[in-house]
């Protein structure tokens, strides 16, 4: 017994049209394929081997932050060692002249001009911002560290208050001419030494925290990546700059004013022994975060070689599946606009 196989035009269409549907999504998959290099759906290509591939992708990803991180690390340690190099070599200036100023008549008003400054650039140095953050902050990196040295100020009344407990007048008083060495030795080393001191420095000076900042550089090392403010170094610094700018220098006797010297010659000496250590620190660990930063890049080319050998697909191939389909989709609009114009009017 035959049967017969009836064939319309409406048939026909939907078989096209469907076609052209399927070609299109084949298309824009080849398309993507051909233009990035890599599988259009990579869980759907590598099935099992999806999980492999999503902990490469993780392990690329955090190499990549930390590199950023880095490279973040890398520009605050560059500014903070700037700066401590600066203070450095400002100090061991100043000490040629203050050693020079010791013996010199008007050894007070050669010295006052340079140390007022030096205070200034030490309050500057430690008061720097990078990216927003106080480098000489501590974990406090949103606050100012160092108080300015200027009337009104915490600082400033401070000293100013004990100088007037101590010898019952001013700076500026004509008194001060009457101080004896050892009445200044005994305000210098059991006065004004414990303001520069925790926790006077603290209350009056700093904001800083003793704690610093740590950063992780690679997955197996945490660095401290600031210095805090309240260093020995900073604080030595500012206690012999004020000394040499705000006891009335210019009015003490010869012998008083040598009394003040000597103990700023022991103090800026001790601080840029102090400072030159904090910098050898500092130094070390840039290396250690320009090493680890090498050793990530490193890393990141041989986890991404290895990202790139599961999800690549052959761009020549890819870009032959394009052509195809979309000759095929081609063919089969011109087809269906034939079939549209067939009418069974143009029979009768």
């Amino acid at each position: 017994m035959m049967s017969a196989n009836y064939i319309s035009t409406l048939m026909l269409s939907s078989s096209l049209r469907s076609s052209i549907t399927n070609n299109q999504s084949a298309l824009t998959k080849a398309s993507k394929e051909a233009t990035t290099g890599r599988f259009a759906d990579v869980g759907l290509e590598l099935g099992t081997g999806t999980g492999r591939d999503v902990a490469l992708r993780a392990d690329f990803n955090f190499a990549d932050q930390l590199v950023d991180t880095n490279e973040l690390v890398s520009g605050r340690l560059d500014v903070t060692q700037n700066r401590i190099t600066q203070l450095g070599k400002t100090a061991s200036e100043f000490l040629k002249n203050l050693i020079a100023a010791r013996d010199a008549d008007s050894g007070a008003k050669i010295i006052l001009p340079s140390a007022s400054a030096n205070l200034q650039d030490v309050i500057g140095a430690l008061n720097v911002s990078y990216n927003g953050s106080y480098l000489f902050g501590g974990i406090d990196t949103q606050t100012v560290p160092v108080t300015n040295y200027t009337a009104g100020s915490t600082s400033k009344n401070q000293v100013d208050a004990d100088f007037l407990a101590t010898f019952g007048f001013s700076q500026a008083a004509a008194g001060v001419s009457t101080i004896t060495p050892a009445q200044m030795q005994n305000f210098l080393d059991n006065t004004l030494d414990p303001e520069f001191a925790s926790p006077a420095w603290n209350a009056n000076w700093s904001s800083a925290t003793d704690q610093t900042l740590s950063s992780r550089i690679s997955t197996t090392e945490v660095v401290d990546s600031s210095v805090s403010a309240n260093q020995p170094g900073f604080r030595k610094l500012a206690e012999a700059y004020t000394m040499l700018t705000d006891l009335g220098n210019t009015s003490l006797s010869k012998d008083t004013f040598q009394v003040v010297v000597d103990k700023a010659i022991s103090l800026v000496s001790g601080a840029i022994n102090d400072l030159a250590v904090l910098g050898g620190t500092v130094g070390s660990i840039q290396q250690r975060v320009t090493g680890a930063t090498e050793k990530l890049k490193i890393q990141k080319d041989i986890l991404n070689d290895q990202i790139v050998k599961l999800e690549a697909v052959d761009p020549t191939e890819a870009s032959v599946r394009v052509n195809t389909l979309q000759t095929q989709i081609k063919t089969a609009l011109a087809l269906t606009s034939q079939l549209q114009q067939i009418s069974l009017i143009n029979y009768l």
